[in-house]
């Protein structure tokens, strides 16, 4: 038998039965599966177990007539001694131990309460929480303007609605009625209040000098549509600064982040969120934006995965589902590398994705030049401190990098020549004696600039 000498989150070890241990059996079958190992001491030194053959007649039953579930029980020797080996699968079902819940979280069992109960239970029923019907609604709560501008929008993806003039069939024909009664979907989509009906469904926004200092901040409310809108339309005009530029005669402004980056994460996030935790937040800082919504990543997903061609395994079905026939979302599974893209396209650090405080992030960030990410870019540490030289300077010479840096003419060329290569800085001047070097600015075209050979 390859016995585990520690205990971790699918193995457990006690020296002897107790019915009480039904809770870890619980908890396994609730979570991941797992071993739960009887005749072993807490640091995996077999013991052996004492009425090994009642035990073996006894627990299959105490497991059946209690917990519902008939998992793998088997006796084995280790070292002259033995040790009964209960294996749990992992239940598609929901497990109770008299009528409380209990799953693994690390090394330790936990019972479910509250919130986080609901979500196990809803998780585990077949349904998604928005499938549910609510049956306080009414087709009173339902905003016709927002359907009306579906029905402009989506007429490509689906004409059927066109000419539909009930809005009750337009739901139905998008799967947002069962039985004649509103899901919770329908609300979120195309509700009047949906926060009437549940509390964080709003998105908060907040001007930050520091993680303590906030300057404003506002609230978004109305139906999913409207958040997005709504939220994008208040950076455009209070919260972020829109660069003027001109192309021939034509006036045009562009935020300091890329529009379509920041609407695609909006979008995301009340797509996927968890409805039954806290509101969305939306954070903007002097130097980064920061886009939090309760709910972890599906399983099937790693964070490192989201900036390559992935599954898409959304929370919220009926949600993407709607907002990809709205022509909103082009294809799932895209989301996050679509964000990725228009950073880079807008000379922006690439954003970050993170799982934190039991929910999901997105950074964004506005200077390229940070030293952080100047180390993505391979710069050694001379070339780091001569960019951030030239931050606060505005330009350097090669005589003023081998200065800065204690270093020889050779040396600043090479380093300097790098950094042109790398699109960091251009070099200005004429004359040889004039040569100097600037950071790189973003063309307004986002045509790369071609950089002058280094001397």
């Amino acid at each position: 038998m390859d016995l585990e000498s520690v205990e971790s989150h699918t193995t457990e070890f006690k020296s002897s039965w107790r019915d009480e241990y039904l809770k870890w059996i619980c908890a396994f079958a609730n979570t991941d599966g797992g071993r739960l190992l009887i005749g072993v001491d807490d640091n995996g030194k077999p013991v052996g177990v004492e009425d090994s053959k009642k035990l073996l007649e006894d627990l299959p039953n105490k497991l059946r007539d209690t917990l519902g579930i008939i998992p793998s029980v088997r006796l084995e020797k280790e070292n002259g001694k033995e040790i009964i080996i209960i294996e749990v699968e992992h239940s598609y079902v929901p497990i109770s131990y008299h009528g409380r819940f209990y799953v693994r979280s690390g090394s330790t069992i936990q019972e479910l309460k509250g919130k986080d109960l609901t979500r196990f239970l809803i998780s585990n029923s077949g349904k998604h929480w928005e499938e549910y019907i609510e049956e306080n609604a009414s087709i009173e709560d339902i905003n016709n303007e927002t359907i009306e501008k579906l029905k402009q929008i989506a007429i490509k993806r689906i004409p059927l609605v066109k000419d539909e003039n009930e809005p009750i069939k337009v739901l139905e024909k998008l799967n947002l009625i069962k039985n004649g009664k509103l899901t919770r979907a329908a609300l979120l989509l195309f509700g009047k209040n949906p926060k009437r009906f549940w509390t964080s469904s709003y998105i908060k926004v907040g001007k930050f000098l520091t993680d303590t200092d906030i300057i404003s901040s506002d609230d978004i409310e109305g139906n999913l549509f409207e958040q997005v809108e709504k939220t994008m339309e208040l950076l455009r005009t209070k919260y972020l600064i829109s660069e003027i530029r001109f192309e021939g005669i034509y006036r045009k402004e562009e935020l300091e982040y890329p529009e379509e980056a920041l609407r695609e994460a909006i979008i995301n996030s009340v797509i996927h969120r968890d409805y039954i935790g806290p509101h969305t937040q939306l954070k903007i800082y002097p130097d980064k934006i920061i886009l939090w919504n309760v709910g972890t990543l599906p399983k099937e997903i790693k964070v490192d995965e989201l900036k390559k061609n992935h599954s898409s395994y959304p929370r919220n079905e009926l949600l993407a589902d709607v907002f990809f026939k709205a022509g909103l979302i082009e294809a799932w599974g895209r989301g996050t590398i679509k964000i990725t893209d228009e950073c880079k396209k807008a000379g922006l650090p690439e954003p970050e994705f993170k799982e934190e405080f039991g929910g999901f992030a997105v950074y964004f960030y506005k200077d390229i030049y940070t030293e952080d990410n100047l180390r993505k870019m391979g710069l050694n540490e001379r070339q780091i401190k001569a960019v951030k030289y030239v931050k606060e300077k505005g330009k350097i010479t090669n005589k003023e990098y081998q200065e800065l840096n204690k270093t020889s003419k050779p040396t600043a060329t090479r380093d300097l020549r790098n950094l042109v290569d790398k699109g960091i800085v251009i070099m200005q001047g004429e004359a040889k004696r004039q040569i100097y070097y600037q950071l790189s600015q973003k063309r307004a075209n986002n045509e790369p600039i071609e950089p002058k050979k280094s001397q």
